[in-house]
């Protein structure tokens, strides 16, 4: 038999399932500032995994992942225990907006929080404790900032046992390996006791179907790699590529202010030296040509096609030899 979980104000035993909002803040007028959160007890013994979304306001996909794993999957046969917070920022969600809308603090620059900080780092404080820290392990989703747009890959640090098994289970083309920078939901986590993996996906202020469907498919393969659901099996993506030095990724930054024209897309492969995009002034008399530096693939795009110098234009990881080959074998059987 599972054990209860328990939190500050509630306990929810084997074979039960609670929606609750759990107050986190309060606004101007006193008023509660809540989060919601679903947590699906099993009857069978296993581990605790929360999945979370929306630690950004304006980052939608993970939202709708989250929601359907907690409202819409039958989970009988489930061994352990499903933590589920769809909108961690509620105040940055409710104005749709990145930050929290108090004083423009980043919420995932606030873990583990604190009970005495700023309102970011009480709001951070009060869900790690509640419901992160007592967790086996957990899978924060995130999408691309305004402007931008990623394909699914996963941010994790693989020089951590737990964390690199998440990493694989989650099923992703692309890994990114490296520590989760200070105050992230994933570094607190990890360096609490609770492997967390970030995943990356689509772009902010949209429902983007193929890559919630692709997604939920990884929730799937992660819970099968902990034993969560015996009836699902951990999924290969075909070809995978862990970029973990600085030499192996780089953001192309534009030199030139003006309108951007790309002509390649997120998921692309480019081979050195191929354009990736062209700047152009509004008289289209003076134009850059951005070309790609190493042989790789687009894991982050433009969207909106104005920009300054410096502003980044793509975010092209590389791939070697043998794993361009799987990836063209693999796209090439999907078209068959």
């Amino acid at each position: 038999m599972c054990g209860a979980f328990t939190y500050d104000g509630g306990v929810v035993r084997p074979g039960e399932t609670a929606d609750l909002r759990y107050t986190v803040s309060e606004t101007y007028l006193g008023d509660p500032v809540r989060v919601p959160v679903t947590i699906v007890n099993g009857e069978r013994e296993g581990p605790t995994l929360f999945l979370s979304a929306a630690t950004h306001g304006d980052e939608l996909n993970g939202i709708e992942i989250v929601r359907e794993v907690a409202q819409e999957w039958d989970h009988t046969d489930l061994a352990g225990t499903l933590v589920c917070l769809p909108v961690l920022n509620v105040p940055g969600f409710i104005a749709q907006q990145r930050y929290l809308p108090i004083y423009d603090r980043d919420l995932n620059r606030s873990f583990p929080g604190t009970e005495t900080g700023t309102s970011a780092d009480r709001i951070a404080g009060r869900v790690f404790r509640n419901f992160l820290e007592p967790c086996d392990f957990g899978v924060d989703f995130h999408t691309s900032t305004r402007g931008r747009t990623n394909v699914l890959h996963v941010r994790a640090d693989t020089d951590h046992e737990g964390v690199e098994r998440l990493a694989k289970a989650f099923a992703s083309n692309v890994v990114i390996s490296s520590e989760g920078p200070e105050g992230t939901l994933r570094g607190a986590a990890t360096e609490a006791g609770t492997p967390t993996i970030t995943v990356e996906l689509g772009e902010a202020h949209r429902f983007q179907r193929p890559l919630i469907d692709a997604a939920l498919e990884g929730v799937l393969s992660v819970m099968a790699e902990l034993g969560m659901r015996e009836t699902e099996r951990v999924k290969w993506p075909g070809w995978r590529t862990v970029i973990e030095g600085a030499d192996e990724k780089t953001w192309l930054r534009a030199d030139a202010g003006g309108l951007v024209e790309m002509h390649a897309d997120r998921g692309s492969l480019v081979e050195t030296g191929d354009p990736i995009c062209t700047i152009t002034n509004p008289f289209k008399t003076e134009s850059v040509v951005v070309e790609a530096p190493f042989t790789g693939l687009l894991v982050g795009v433009l969207e909106n096609p104005l920009v300054y110098p410096g502003n980044p234009l793509c975010h092209l990881v590389a791939l070697d030899e043998q794993t361009r080959r799987a990836f063209e074998a693999h796209h090439a059987s999907l078209r068959e």
